[in-house]
């Protein structure tokens, strides 16, 4: 495996190199770059000589516009192919993309704008309307905005007619299209982190960076050039811009793009239309999957993968009889793509170990690092899950934009550590179990409490569909836990059921964990990339002033 990690770095990590090559013109222009489906299933195939001379033309329309290398320009964009083209055109150019999440609604979206210094907007005309307070009318004075599939207002720019070089952009030869050399040091995008624990932080992502998604889609993944793969996650967020676009693009991997909505009927529909065999999304979406599902649904996976949040042990059971095989949880974060994970190549695999996230990857080197000290813990010992940063070839991410504070309390003293923020620990044989993110601990009585640990249990009872554990303020034990459970039948609330789960607690994890208190909720707060936002709950039960 080294020799591979080494090679993707010398394809994607040196100097002169240019993402729209690297990802588009190097492929045989005649082999089909990604397949977009509709909600009805039809579909339409895009191959890399049509990316090639849309996104050539996008770029020098672009470029007209006086964009330029190192400018930041903003997609507010569903799946489509339209995404990938308006993306290969900004980095023809040297620019960087902006992800904005299509869920987003106005101030988010803005703050992003505001932060990154996006100079112009590219945006779906659906989403037209979040670019601006509700209620204010836009002009010609706002940031510029190029509109796509849909209605322009008069003052906007047409991303069809840019694609085209038609109308406003007819004369756009003279302009130089690129592609411009950025190297692998060179931005590609800003991202931003989800906001779970704070404000949001910019997140500079490399051309080198690609080289790790791409291992990442081989060993992790599995993916082959025969399969038909399909990655759920929405390129708004990292694990959808990482590795439903820029890994299955630099590979010259086809794969699926659903332009519509989730549900789990649809999901199951394109799995059997389509022949998926190797299939990604985050838990969420397996849980819907369970909750709906038949005996009658068919499928044709070879390989099924989860991240985004840890993978409860009730999903991989299941997924036994959906799928005839193991749901494979990996971990990663927006600051360094999948680093550990139950990888599916072979030579890698090794059996489930229950609650594990898997083993480090090829590239990179993961760790536990004792409480309050920059050394490995001992094997089983909770800490700090951390990266090694000289020990990881495939390390890309070094600073927030902009944020030397943030920046400084994500690495050890000695830099020789990236600490994640989440907390975990690592048996004899290097496979590392999550707990939670370092501010969602419970502390007991002195113990330590993950809340994943207490969620895995409860989600186990038949009633339950989801839970979310916090610690609360208790005069004696310092904090106790709390519940709060979405149930598949919101009449089934009841003290009895209180007690049920209590005690399913008591017997399934430990006599001193189970949540001395449960709430029956509607759902949880989380956020748009679908990870449960434990500091919503404890905000709002404070406010609320609850014994």
């Amino acid at each position: 495996m080294t020799a591979s990690v080494q090679e993707l770095l010398d394809t994607f990590a040196v100097p002169g190199a240019n993402a729209a090559e690297l990802l588009c013109d190097r492929h045989p222009a005649g082999d089909i770059a990604l397949s977009v489906v509709s909600a009805d299933l039809s579909s339409e195939d895009i191959s890399y000589g049509e990316l090639r001379e849309k996104s050539t033309q996008f770029a020098a329309s672009l470029a007209s516009l006086g964009v330029r290398r190192g400018d930041h320009v903003a997609t507010l964009m569903a799946k489509s192919a339209e995404l990938v083209i308006a993306l290969l055109g900004i980095w023809r150019l040297g620019a960087v993309d902006v992800p904005l999440f299509t869920a987003f609604a106005h101030d988010a979206i803005e703050f992003r704008l505001q932060s990154s210094g996006a100079r112009l907007v590219i945006c779906d005309a659906d989403q037209r309307r979040k670019l601006l307070p509700p209620g204010e009318v836009p002009t010609d004075a706002s940031r510029p905005v190029i509109v796509a599939r849909g209605d322009a207002f008069g003052y906007d720019l047409s991303l069809a007619e840019m694609t085209a070089g038609t109308g406003a952009f007819a004369d756009t030869e003279a302009y130089d299209a690129g592609p411009v050399a950025v190297g692998g040091g060179g931005t590609l995008a800003q991202l931003f982190t989800s906001g779970t624990t704070g404000t949001p932080k910019g997140v500079p992502i490399t051309l080198g960076a690609v080289a790790s998604f791409v291992g990442y889609q081989s060993f992790g993944l599995d993916v082959r050039d025969d399969d038909v793969f399909w990655n759920a996650a929405d390129p708004g967020w990292a694990y959808g811009l990482y590795y439903a676009l820029l890994a299955p693009l630099a590979a010259g991997n086809r794969s699926l793009l659903l332009a519509a909505s989730f549900s789990p009927d649809l999901t199951w529909a394109v799995l059997d239309k389509f022949h998926v065999t190797n299939f990604a999304a985050a838990p969420t979406v397996y849980r819907s999957l369970r909750a709906g599902s038949t005996p009658e649904k068919s499928h044709r996976l070879r390989r099924a993968s989860s991240a985004g949040e840890p993978l409860t042990p009730d999903v991989i059971a299941w997924s036994r009889d959906a799928f005839g095989l193991e749901v494979h949880d990996h971990y990663g974060q927006t600051e360094h793509g999948m680093v550990a994970g139950n990888a599916w190549a072979e030579g890698l695999q090794s059996p489930l170990r229950p609650g594990s996230m898997g083993v480090q990857l090829p590239g990179w080197s993961v760790d536990v690092l004792a409480d309050n000290e920059d050394v490995p813990a001992a094997d089983g010992e909770s800490g700090r899950v951390a990266i090694n940063v000289a020990g990881s070839p495939f390390m890309w991410f070094t600073a927030y934009v902009d944020a030397p504070e943030k920046t400084a309390e994500r690495y050890s003293s000695d830099g020789q550590w990236y600490v994640t923020g989440d907390t975990g620990r690592r048996d004899k044989d290097g496979f590392i179990y999550f707990s939670s993110r370092d501010d969602d601990v419970i502390i007991m009585a002195g113990y330590r409490i993950g809340p994943f640990d207490v969620e895995s249990v409860l989600v186990t009872h038949p009633s339950v569909v989801e839970a979310a554990v916090i610690g609360t303020p208790d005069e004696i034990r310092g904090e106790v836990l709390e519940a709060f459970v979405v149930l598949r039948d919101p009449t089934l609330a009841s003290d009895e059921l209180v007690l049920e789960l209590q005690t399913l607690v008591k017997t399934r994890f430990a006599a001193h964990a189970y949540p001395r208190r449960v709430h029956f909720v509607p759902e949880l707060p989380k956020t748009p990339s679908g990870k449960v936002q434990r500091y919503v709950l404890r905000r709002e039960r404070a406010a609320m002033g609850r014994p």
